[in-house]
């Protein structure tokens, strides 16, 4: 592997991009930031670690991805979000991969664990989480979609053992945010699809409940599984239920 670059797009990241740019720095080669105009300090705690550091209107997670991609100088790219950490064993595994000549994959799979309320959340679906988020920079794309983007990579692919630790939330307020912004972009994508709501949506609330916290043993992580259990449940409910407003108000 000659270069790995790190990518990495923001909009008011200031108090978890430092962790993240901390973890990311004894690997990376090259640090790319991509920001959407933060009003907070984030531009100025990417700088601290890199100069490669762009803003650009915000139009979605798939283009600013693939603008990120595109500065990227490196033949290998990793992104990361700013609430993901590498751990020591990922590192370890990437700097070997590094000393590698030429890795066997174009890309990699990287497996997760997910931090909730100070807490390692080990089941409600939570366990076993892996995204690719390695791979060759001449060999990946990602696409137009305002959400859930995901990297198009050309096989083969492999899979890494370290894994990316995602602290998902520091408290409800930051929940609150995330959920309304995700609900919202993943609504107006389903009605542009042609999707609209139905009564029987409002189903989802028990259900996502019952499979998270029964099905899938939420309560053997304490307090922590059952309020992920209902804020889940929540999430899978709204993101349906604001068909509504873009049925009544079809702009963006």
């Amino acid at each position: 592997m000659k270069k790995l670059s790190v990518i990495i797009i923001t909009r008011n990241e200031e108090n978890d991009l430092p962790a993240c740019l901390e973890s990311v720095r004894p690997v990376a080669d090259e640090i790319v930031v991509v920001d959407s105009y933060s009003t907070d300090q984030t531009v100025a705690v990417a700088r601290r670690f890199t100069d490669k550091v762009f803003q650009r209107t915000w139009d979605g997670f798939g283009p600013q991805k693939q603008f990120a991609l595109e500065q990227a100088s490196g033949e290998w790219i990793l992104n990361v979000d700013a609430d993901e950490r590498l751990t020591p064993a990922l590192r370890d595994e990437l700097l070997s991969l590094k000393g590698a000549d030429a890795p066997a994959h174009n890309g990699y799979e990287i497996p997760y664990e997910i931090y909730f309320l100070g807490r390692r959340l080990r089941f409600g679906g939570c366990f076993g989480e892996h995204h690719v988020r390695l791979f060759l920079k001449g060999k990946a794309s990602y696409g137009t979609k305002s959400v859930h983007e995901g990297i198009r990579v050309t096989p083969p692919l492999g899979a890494l053992r370290g894994r990316i630790r995602h602290e998902s939330y520091r408290n409800f307020s930051e929940y609150l945010q995330k959920c309304n912004l995700y609900t919202e972009l993943i609504a107006r994508e389903k009605h542009r699809k042609g999707h609209s709501f139905a009564s029987w949506q409002h189903l989802r609330l028990p259900w996502e409940f019952f499979i998270r916290y029964v099905l899938k043993g939420g309560f053997l992580d304490g307090q922590p599984g059952f309020i992920y259990a209902v804020l889940s449940a929540y999430y899978a409910w709204l993101k349906h239920v604001r068909l509504i407003d873009c049925e009544r108000d079809p702009r963006p």
